[in-house]
């Protein structure tokens, strides 16, 4: 049971650095989606599917050393938590500490996580939508009557309004 628990705690020490590079990760974003720099939040996307798959690997490692440690306590291993599992450690202090330290660090970063992801989803929501304005602004723009200019041999131009300059921006002061 000893070597399951030291391989619980490495594996779960492990998942947290790669939760806080996540962390890291997804607060770099902010600043990328209003200056609409799309090349670096491609850059930013793809470092964060090398730590997600990282991620996804301990997880599987995890769940084998859970299935493991429900075996020899004869748990089922549906119900057996990390928060059961630092209870049950009653006898053992030193571990008992580090699992209770882990899980909550890991409670934190994912609470975080979720605050920061939510923040990114509505900054990528309003970035989607000033696109579309825009889109549709352009659109507007040939459909818009010719205006009455003339060249010097009083021919109409052609030429559509346009209401003016047009900067297609986004304004990170909202």
């Amino acid at each position: 049971m000893a070597s399951l628990m030291e391989n619980l705690l490495e594996v779960l020490e492990k998942e947290d650095v790669l939760y806080q590079e996540l962390l890291g990760l997804s607060m770099k974003k902010p600043p990328v989606i209003i200056k609409n720099d799309i090349t670096s939040l491609q850059a930013i996307t793809d470092e964060e599917q090398d730590v997600v798959s990282q991620i996804n690997n301990l997880d599987r490692k995890r769940e084998e050393v859970m299935n493991d440690i429900a075996n020899v306590l004869n748990k089922d291993v549906n119900t057996l938590k990390l928060g059961n599992l630092v209870e049950m450690l009653a006898g053992q202090p030193k571990e008992q500490a580090k699992l209770s330290e882990l899980n909550e660090r890991l409670k934190e970063t994912t609470k975080r996580m979720k605050r920061v992801n939510e923040q990114n989803k509505e900054l990528l929501s309003t970035a989607l939508e000033m696109v579309e304005f825009d889109l549709n602004i352009l659109k507007g723009l040939k459909t818009a009557p010719e205006t009455a200019n003339y060249n010097q041999a009083a021919t109409n131009t052609g030429d559509y309004y346009s209401g003016g300059s047009f900067s297609g921006s986004f304004d990170a002061k909202q």
